[in-house]
């Protein structure tokens, strides 16, 4: 039982990584029109998705 639970923690993680990182480019390439910026902002992930809210 407690196998499964690690096995979901591990792939909610996994998955809302990735998720922070895509709405991080997405919404860097939608205000600054740069590639650079969407590669770099999606790095940051998370911190700049919150930035953003913050700031706008």
């Amino acid at each position: 039982m407690e196998e499964n639970q690690n096995k979901i923690v591990k792939k909610t993680v996994k998955s809302g990584i990735t998720f922070g990182s895509a709405l991080a480019m997405v919404i860097s390439y939608t205000t600054w029109h740069s590639v650079g910026w969407a590669i770099f902002h999606g790095i940051l992930s998370w911190v700049y998705v919150i930035y953003f809210i913050i700031r706008y």
